[in-house]
């Protein structure tokens, strides 16, 4: 049984009030009746362009906006219509990495109350048994316990994304969905982060779904692919099938825009 299982799911969104009034003037299709699976221990690349419905099909996945219809199962169990606390069991076992690691961090808070937050949120420890976990959370994402003071605003890019990892992985989560998680760092910082999300996936037997536009990056970190355009998949298959034998013109406008990268 897949871990994900994502049936006819559907999202419209209202443009806005028209000018001269009565209510919306219009309706967008963000993401357009998509079904896919997602096995346990793999990655799923979803890629396309910026608008294309990647970002909003994450967080339906997450259940952290509600579909116009479909249905998300995670595990067996329907998510769309989970109860609140249905929801609050169920965040433990599914977390997200954000795009940008300079928004996605409080800048009020320290690293330790960072990374810990799901846990006094979730779980019944003492303070010492949180800041142990947390220190090795740190430890597997390449930092040491002595940043746990420090605040947002004193680390690189990279290493606030190797926080929000850590953040992220604070709950031992079976399914991580990484929202364009390299688009905000320079070339080389992304790849030693892509090369951390391989490792972690291999240390802690996490499944993905990695979200990007790199065609690259995410040939490099996927085990299938999938290309969304203006809100519907039009093309999915095994890493291999889609980037030696891409079926659909806008899958080979993908490949051919994209340079390689060295990770």
């Amino acid at each position: 049984m897949a871990l994900i299982e994502v049936r006819n799911l559907t999202k419209v969104f209202p443009l806005g009030e028209s000018i001269f009034g009565g209510g919306a003037k219009g309706k967008v299709r963000a993401v357009d009746d998509v079904s896919l699976d997602i096995a346990q221990g793999e990655t799923l690349g979803l890629v396309g362009e910026s608008g294309s419905g990647k970002s909003t099909l994450g967080r339906l996945v997450l259940n952290l906006i509600k579909p116009s219809s479909g249905s998300v199962r995670f595990n067996g169990q329907e998510l769309v219509s989970a109860g609140h606390s249905e929801m609050r069991r169920l965040r433990r076992e599914m977390q997200i990495v954000f795009q940008d690691p300079f928004g996605s961090l409080d800048p009020r808070l320290r690293v330790e109350d960072i990374v810990s937050e799901p846990l006094v949120i979730h779980e019944h420890m003492s303070r010492d048994a949180q800041r142990t976990r947390v220190a090795e959370l740190l430890r597997a994402v390449g930092l040491d316990d002595s940043v746990l003071r420090r605040f947002p605003h004193e680390f690189s890019g990279g290493q606030r994304q190797r926080i929000g990892i850590a953040r992220a992985l604070a709950l031992r989560p079976k399914f991580i969905v990484a929202d364009e998680p390299v688009s905000a760092l320079d070339v080389s910082v992304g790849a030693q982060i892509v090369n951390l999300l391989a490792q972690l996936q291999r240390d802690f037997g996490l499944t993905y779904l990695f979200i990007s536009h790199s065609m690259p990056v995410v040939r490099y970190l996927a085990t299938r692919i999938a290309v969304m355009y203006r809100g519907r998949i039009v093309e999915i298959g095994s890493t291999e099938q889609i980037t030696e034998r891409p079926q659909h013109a806008y899958t080979r406008s993908l490949l051919e825009a994209t340079p390689e990268i060295a990770v």
